[in-house]
């Protein structure tokens, strides 16, 4: 769950929500030769899922027992994360096994900060071995489910790389816009920056054209609570609302 602060409120979104941001960002990325490419549709799929292993935790969230606030997607223990992640892949391999090994080395990447953390040798140990797995594998008997674009054949997978790097992009822009976090982040070669509800990236991958960017949050009182019944109490009497901005790029970040 990415809890964002608004003062007397707290504003609580799930992390398929927030992908769902970020799949519809990439999907208006024009660089990197990234509209043509062959494997776009399984690069934004896997942009889409990649945090589909959060659902139980979003759908039975928890209270920080030191804050006694809800528990943001930062504050998730160490074992939590380790389970998720092989879940989450599991999952999607069942769908694309291309779309699991991208989401398998996005584990990885997003942790790389804890490698040298005894409890954590053995999560990226389990973790490589799943992307390695699933991006040398033939793609799942009787082919793709409905919606989902079929995997390329191994020899076809050189891209890989270039696919992660969509499925990372998309994730860190859209947290940007979700959480308004307003410092500066810079990932190949790409400068981004919240301000007020939009995230500008420099330079500009999208040709000049501003892309609206909504997502749905559940506001919650920013109050102590008393646990996570009471927190689940309060979220299932939680009205909706509908956070909008938009991400534009731009020459250069002022």
């Amino acid at each position: 769950m990415i809890v964002r602060d608004t003062g007397p409120d707290l504003l609580l979104i799930t992390q398929p929500d927030h992908a769902a941001v970020a799949a519809h960002i990439m999907a208006c990325w024009r660089a990197q030769d990234f509209p043509t490419r062959a494997t776009r549709d399984l690069a934004l799929y896997a942009t889409a899922h990649h945090d589909l292993g959060w659902a139980a935790e979003d759908a039975a969230p928890r209270v920080n027992p030191d804050t006694r606030r809800p528990c943001d997607f930062t504050e998730v223990d160490w074992a939590t994360r380790h389970a998720l992640w092989p879940r989450a892949v599991a999952e999607m391999a069942e769908r694309s096994v291309y779309a699991a090994a991208l989401i398998a080395q996005h584990a990885i990447t997003i942790h790389r900060r804890f490698q040298a953390e005894p409890q954590w040798s053995s999560f990226f140990g389990t973790m490589e071995q799943l992307r390695d797995r699933w991006f040398t594998a033939g793609a799942p008997a009787g082919g793709p489910p409905p919606g989902v674009p079929a995997d390329p054949p191994p020899e076809d997978r050189l891209s890989f790389l270039q696919d992660y790097g969509i499925v990372r992009m998309g994730d860190l822009a859209s947290l940007l816009f979700c959480t308004a976090w307003t410092h500066t982040e810079e990932l190949d070669g790409y400068e981004l920056r919240a301000r007020n509800g939009v995230v500008e990236v420099a330079p500009d991958p999208f040709e000049g054209r501003p892309v609206p960017l909504a997502v749905v949050a559940r506001r919650v009182p920013a109050r102590p609570y008393a646990g996570d019944g009471d927190l689940g109490n309060a979220l299932a009497a939680a009205p909706g609302v509908i956070m909008t901005g938009r991400i534009v790029g731009v020459e250069a970040l002022a």
